[in-house]
């Protein structure tokens, strides 16, 4: 058919799941297994995991067939033991055995971390390790200024894909692994997906000098820098260095950021290269006509570009807050400084004790706000990003309620809007939000296809409600 093969099951399947013709995912003929259900034991009268998926293989669901019910801790080790010399005559890939308590009453005695059941652990086989050669070191600049070294590889075909590129860290791993070009190393890929070098095997015999850590940033050529308590090397040129500049960027459109679709790494790198953007705030004085002035932009996609940085032009507080890449804040940290002040300005002429209050925030956070907003570039940033119409959306709602005032909520599933959205409404009729379930959490809104937190809150017996209700609670 002279079809391209994917590169691995694991392609194959996310690619096919996402295809928007239903009839092309059809064609690719998936599998699956089940290995959980959710339905009323009660009325079913399952009380045990091995009884449930019974239950589901009579149902007519495909139940992996090696599955087993281990009478002691020994025995369980030992089907571990035998899974990890045999995992290879299955006919698909997996990487270790999931071992969990069989009784439902058990399961629920147990109960949860805020992660991950305390009743399941997952058992995983040693990675698969190959051998190859170290062709070149580059080295990698950071949105941060943080200097990293990445291993150039000669291709492998390992755990289901091509592996050319490994990090290596910071150069004290270098100096630990006494690594240099042209050695032979063994390489895994951590957790069946990083790549990873091990090891030094045989040392390059064209090539016996000691690898030195470069004296200049490769981006810029501004001379490194140590910072104290840290092992990275830095570039202190953080306005001036075109791949922090780049990766700061790149950081501003991601998804978890500003969400600008379309505005990926190559686009970033061609409007900073042209130096036609140094800023965030620079995307948004681009044109129509800007766009077109790249290379592979027609003027359908120019327009669509355009269209879409203007339409980020009002996010939710917590996106904002993240966007701005303020060190050791992160997604979750935004949404809960997002909860505690109603407005950008508000978080801006904070204090430290302020800061402080926000459960889960300590010093080390609170400083680096405050650093944030004594830097002069920062403040022109932020004020270009207003003069350009980019302004956070308020936490303060019109009609605000005390519907939920003293509840907890936690959000699972997709929802009829973003998560944001709905934090925003518990928020404006009283409660908080939080992200994990605990004995006191008040409800959790569960949307369509919920994730391990609806199971957690049915275990520790928190009442679990649908958006229907979760509106009624407020009036709407």
């Amino acid at each position: 058919i002279n079809a391209k093969l994917f590169a691995n099951p694991r392609n194959a399947a996310a690619g096919s799941l996402r295809q928007l013709d239903a009839a092309i995912t059809e064609s690719r003929d998936l599998a699956m297994f089940s290995y959980y259900g959710r339905i009323d034991s009660n009325e079913f009268n399952i009380e045990s995991h091995s009884q449930m998926l019974e239950f589901l293989e009579k149902e007519g669901f495909n139940v992996n067939p090696a599955y087993k019910v281990c009478k002691n801790v020994e025995e369980a080790i030992e089907y571990c033991k035998y899974w990890d010399t045999r995992r290879h005559e299955l006919d698909y890939a997996t990487d270790g055995v999931v071992i969990k308590l069989n009784s439902f009453a058990l399961q629920n005695e147990t109960g949860f971390t805020s992660r991950a059941p305390r009743w399941a652990t997952a058992f995983k086989f040693p990675p698969e390790e190959i051998s190859t050669i170290v062709e070149d070191i580059e080295i990698n600049v950071g949105r941060s200024g943080a200097v990293t070294p990445v291993a150039i590889l000669e291709p492998v075909y390992i755990s289901g894909s091509t592996v050319q590129r490994a990090t290596l860290h910071n150069f004290d791993e270098i100096k630990r692994l006494n690594i240099n070009i042209g050695d032979r190393v063994l390489i895994k890929k951590a957790a069946e997906i990083i790549p990873k070098v091990i090891c030094v095997t045989e040392h390059s015999p064209h090539n016996d000098t000691v690898y030195l850590p470069p004296e200049f940033c490769p981006s810029c050529g501004t001379k490194l820098v140590e910072m104290e308590g840290e092992v990275n090397l830095y570039c202190p040129n953080t306005y001036g260095c075109p791949e922090q500049i780049k990766g700061r960027l790149e950081y501003w459109v991601s998804k978890d950021c500003m969400d600008i679709d379309g505005i990926g790494d190559n686009i970033v790198a061609q409007l900073v290269d042209k130096k036609m953007v140094l800023t965030a705030a620079d995307l948004y004085k681009l044109t129509v006509d800007d766009f077109l002035k790249l290379d592979l932009i027609a003027q359908k996609s120019a327009q669509n570009l355009y269209n879409v940085i203007q339409a980020s032009k009002n996010p939710t507080l917590a996106r904002f807050i993240n966007s701005l890449g303020i060190r050791h804040v992160g997604k979750e940290t935004s949404e809960l400084i997002a909860q505690r002040f109603s407005t950008f300005n508000a978080l801006k002429n904070a204090k430290v004790e302020d800061i402080l209050e926000i459960d889960g925030i300590g010093e080390k956070i609170a400083v680096s706000i405050l650093d944030f907003f004594s830097n002069s570039y920062n403040n022109k940033l932020l004020q270009d990003l207003e003069l350009y119409g980019v302004v956070p959306q308020e936490n303060v709602a019109q009609n605000t309620s005390d519907a939920l005032k003293g509840m907890t909520f936690v959000i699972t599933g997709t929802l009829s809007d973003t998560r944001d959205v709905f934090a925003s409404l518990i928020k404006q009729n009283g409660g908080k939000t939080s992200s994990s379930v605990s004995k006191k959490t008040s409800y959790v809104l569960a949307g369509e296809n919920p994730g391990s937190k609806y199971d957690k809150a049915e275990a520790l017996g928190v009442k679990i409600i649908d958006e229907k209700q979760f509106r009624q609670l407020i009036g709407e």
